[in-house]
């Protein structure tokens, strides 16, 4: 693994929830409560987005006090206004890659090559990959340099079918995310519906749903710390 204590945050550009007329983006509280884990226990967040440019935002809630201190973080409100997209990442800067969840990820994660080869990158060298609620739809075309998908036999959370029902999205979304992770071989487990679920697989971590974030940005610290240990 790099010896960085430097961690990359994907958010993604799609803003229309497909036809219903709505609006979607990055999940405001899946980036700020890792953020904050994370930057508590040493690292260093940089964010990149899909288009790049400052990406859409859906899900704030300023009451919560975590998600007001990314906003007006100097460091983050800059990097929001002007993040720098995919093809930018420099793989052997990170420990880890983490994709921001919100429903805008479901349509410009998957088949994002530029994405896909950070992330396969970072592995590969004993980095992390860590993604919550709809982020992990970034694995589903994963490959790893075998060939393998990276999920295949991996056990991981995502935003569950239920909770997509709940939400009277299933056929608003391009596919099912639970469905599709099981598709490429992963072990999928869910908990109860938009309660806290994170589960980690040695150096890939990943949540359920929103509740979640703030335990997957712990557990990423956690996992990186031992990694450098």
């Amino acid at each position: 693994m790099s010896d960085t204590r430097k961690v990359a945050f994907i958010l993604t550009s799609h803003g229309k929830l497909g036809s219903t007329g709505r609006s979607t983006g990055f999940y405001l509280p899946e980036a700020a409560h890792p953020w904050k884990a994370l930057s508590d226990a040493g690292f260093e967040v940089h964010l990149f987005s899909v288009a790049d440019g400052r990406p859409p935002m859906d899900g704030q809630d300023l009451s919560d006090p975590v998600q007001q201190a990314f906003l007006d973080n100097p460091r983050m409100s800059a990097q929001l206004d002007h993040t720098p997209n995919a093809e930018e990442i420099d793989p052997a800067r990170y420990a880890a890659i983490l994709f921001v969840g919100g429903h805008g990820a479901m349509w410009d994660f998957p088949g994002n090559t530029a994405l896909s080869d950070a992330a396969r990158d970072i592995y590969e060298a004993g980095g992390a990959i860590a993604a919550v609620c709809h982020g992990p739809a970034a694995l589903v075309d994963i490959t790893l340099s075998d060939g393998s998908y990276l999920v295949a036999d991996k056990n991981l959370a995502a935003f569950t079918n239920d909770e997509e029902a709940a939400l009277g999205l299933t056929k608003v979304v391009p596919f099912l995310l639970q469905s599709k992770l099981e598709e490429r071989g992963a072990s999928h487990t869910g908990a109860a519906e938009f309660g806290p679920h994170v589960v980690v697989d040695g150096r890939l971590v990943t949540g359920q749903n929103p509740a979640s974030a703030a335990g997957v940005g712990e557990a990423l610290a956690r996992v990186l710390s031992e990694q450098s240990a």
